[in-house]
């Protein structure tokens, strides 16, 4: 998370972190497969995708608490906990635009900022930069999207509460994609300086 900015990070991998990182990580297939089983003519188990995205939130929060409190921030959590991020943000796209819960074009807004990325990335790799780190304004994206996916899904259904779900879960997206995108073009500034700094140094 961004708290790992601030602090001396260090090469120690089983720690509880990164532990309840890697828990997450598994739980990216698990979700998958719970959310298109109706799909492929299983019963419906929304209830417990919806408990798997829930428990990826609480330990998505705990992880950085964690980290430093316990002083347990490494270099492997650095790239873990993004990983676990963007892995559940693709799972659930895949699995609501399947299911047509969400409309194609927030899935292709979404993962056209995450292809974006991908070639900053790429560029600060040839400069020999590391991949930018999670900022504020990316995490608090990453919360929206992680609300938001869980009331998508829980609008697929009848009465009073999903419909409810559907509005919060609707602003919550659209929220989400905003930041997300806001996020990526400070990602994108912030690689034009760096290579342009690396530029004029040459």
């Amino acid at each position: 998370m961004e708290v790992q900015e601030t602090r001396v990070q260090t090469d120690r991998v089983l720690t509880i972190p990164n532990i309840l990182s890697m828990a997450r990580l598994l739980g990216v297939p698990l979700f998958l497969w719970l959310i298109l089983r109706p799909e492929f003519g299983g019963p419906n188990s929304d209830g417990w995708a919806l408990l798997v995205l829930m428990l990826s939130g609480v330990s998505d929060y705990l992880d950085g608490k964690l980290a430093r409190r316990w002083n347990q921030i490494s270099n492997l959590g650095r790239l873990l906990d993004p990983a676990a991020d963007r892995l559940y943000i693709l799972s659930t796209l895949v699995g609501l635009t399947w299911r047509e819960i969400l409309p194609w074009w927030v899935a292709a807004a979404l993962l056209a900022r995450e292809a974006m990325l991908l070639v900053m990335v790429g560029i600060l790799r040839r400069h020999g930069y590391p991949p930018p780190q999670v900022n504020f304004l990316g995490k608090a994206a990453t919360f929206n999207l992680m609300y938001a996916f869980p009331l998508l899904l829980l609008s697929d259904g009848t009465g009073w509460l999903s419909s409810l779900a559907e509005v919060f879960g609707w602003a919550f997206a659209g929220w989400g994609t905003t930041l997300y995108w806001w996020a990526g073009i400070l990602y994108v500034v912030q690689v034009r300086r760096l290579v342009k700094a690396d530029t004029a140094a040459d």
